[in-house]
């Protein structure tokens, strides 16, 4: 899997060296704003069934199950036990979209994570990011349909709580990082110092993008 974005990768000289940062092409030729996206699967078969079941038959106790999942995929990021104390960030929905609904499916598996996450130092807080205008469905848009529909659609409004500290968004699916990206640099702009992501599933690509072995550079040279 690439490092940074958790896309699949045909990796015949991973093995090489385990020092080395496997990334995709994509994130070689332009890295996200976000430091490492992580998940717990591909969404598809039953874990593609689950997550419908939440978003769009309303069967809130998949949350408990999906939020299992999503503390998995937490678990992946190294990152977690020497960044303080972490700000967790559901992915908001619109005004609108949340009355029709009746709840941010995101935060529900947020909600179900955390508690299954006694002995790490997370804390979530919902009224910091902001969907300030509603946007069209990604579905069947090109990437740069898809940068153009959320750009700008994100806000923070409390700037302090955000300021100088690591950042996990949480959604339940990324697809391209389109959306978690945008939310990502809004945060960054307010003063967050990091922005992680983990999502319950993500979509893979049918065919690994070519991989680009990235070493570190210090520690090659540390190595003589």
């Amino acid at each position: 899997m690439c490092f940074i974005c958790g896309e699949r990768l045909l990796t015949p000289y991973a093995a090489h060296d385990q020092r080395s940062e496997l990334q995709c092409g994509l994130c070689n030729r332009a890295k996200p704003p976000f430091a490492q996206a992580v998940t717990y699967g591909s969404y598809e078969g039953a874990l593609r069934e689950l997550i419908q079941l939440l978003k769009y038959q309303h069967i809130r106790p998949a949350a408990a199950v999906l939020g299992g999942m999503l503390s998995e995929a937490i678990s992946k990021l190294g990152c977690v036990a020497d960044t303080g104390r972490m700000l967790v960030i559901p992915v908001p929905l619109h005004r609108r979209k949340l009355s029709e609904r009746g709840f941010n499916h995101s935060e529900l598996i947020a909600e179900a994570a955390l508690k299954r996450e006694p002995g790490r130092r997370l804390s979530m807080d919902t009224s910091v990011l902001k969907r300030r205008r509603e946007t069209q469905s990604q579905t069947g848009l090109t990437r740069h349909q898809r940068r153009e529909n959320v750009r700008g659609a994100f806000l923070v409004e409390k700037s302090p709580v955000v300021a100088g500290r690591s950042a996990l968004l949480v959604d339940d699916v990324f697809t391209t990082g389109t959306t978690v990206s945008e939310c990502a640099r809004t945060l960054l702009r307010a003063g967050a110092s990091k922005v992680f992501v983990a999502t319950v599933a993500r979509t893979l690509k049918l065919e690994a993008q070519t991989i680009q072995i990235i070493r570190n550079v210090r520690t090659m040279a540390a190595a003589g």
